[in-house]
């Protein structure tokens, strides 16, 4: 099926172009679904696990993502409700002090 698309408006390419990347998308995870069963299948008739092959990997994974917060190392002085970690763009309020003649080690905890 062959689509002339020098005929096509604006509004017919985008949506030619978002259903052919979703067509791309649905044959790309039908593919991954089969490998994916083609590898399985290779584990058990070799008589082992996913866990045997891959060491348990998708938990290792996920504890490193549950890190959590990192605790604040400073605090607004006009708001103690305001803190930050250090981390990250800089809030607001500590520019703010930084630029009315505060330091940094002024805003500690």
């Amino acid at each position: 099926m062959a689509v002339d698309i020098k005929n096509l408006n604006h509004t017919q390419l985008t949506e030619l172009i978002s259903k052919a990347q979703a067509r791309q998308d649905e044959l790309r995870k039908e593919k991954v679904g089969k490998l994916r069963e083609k590898v399985l299948a290779m584990i058990k008739a070799e008589g082992y696990s996913f866990d045997d092959i891959f060491g348990g990997a998708r938990g290792a994974v996920t504890k490193r993502r549950g890190t959590g917060a990192v605790a604040p190392k400073y605090r607004n002085p006009a708001d103690p409700e305001q803190t930050w970690s250090g981390r990250g763009k800089r809030p607001r309020w500590f520019n703010d002090a930084l630029k009315a003649g505060k330091k940094e080690k002024d805003l500690a905890i």
